[in-house]
């Protein structure tokens, strides 16, 4: 069951604080993009995480988007925020999580992935050997596939609830 958990999980990405990241011990931040920073397939960013990714960055966290979409989804997207990022990354694979450390001269045990999906954020994160923030999707989409993955998820998101997964790190 720990291959399928994050190390920490939150509603949004306006929940990851500096003060969090710093208690990972995390420096380096692999974003996805649908239901992380946008609605699946929009263009516009979520309010607020253009300005939380620059809050970011001057707190000197690297950061780089890495999507499964298409070039042709990711650019422009990656434009608005003025972000690297690496697309048809293929995860759960660990191939493009190790792409994105090397191109930000990052380590594994300072960098978290963070997004909506389990089965390949987290498990990838876990493959990797980085950390992973998992988000409550914020618009669920309505393809059969997506349904029977958002399904399959549940009762590893109820787990990571029950046992307060990441709950160490919100201490004062």
């Amino acid at each position: 069951m720990a291959f399928f958990l994050p190390t920490v999980s939150v509603k949004s990405i306006l929940d990851i604080t500096p003060q969090l990241l710093h208690a990972m011990g995390v420096n380096t931040i692999l974003l996805d993009v649908d239901n992380t920073l946008a609605v699946h397939g929009a263009q516009e960013p979520f309010p607020g995480a253009v300005e939380w990714t620059k809050q970011m960055s001057q707190k000197g966290f690297r950061i780089i988007i890495l999507s499964n979409n298409f070039e042709k989804r990711v650019a422009p997207f990656a434009q608005k925020f003025s972000l690297p990022f690496l697309s048809f990354s293929m995860k759960p694979f660990p191939m493009a999580y190790t792409r994105a450390m090397r191109k930000l001269g990052a380590r594994r045990k300072e960098t978290v992935a963070v997004g909506d999906q389990i089965f390949t954020d987290v498990i990838g994160a876990n493959l990797s050997g980085v950390k992973s923030i998992l988000l409550a999707p914020e618009d669920l989409e309505d393809t059969l596939s997506f349904r029977i993955r958002r399904a399959l998820e549940q009762p590893i998101r109820r787990r990571a609830e029950r046992i307060g997964r990441g709950s160490q790190y919100f201490k004062e």
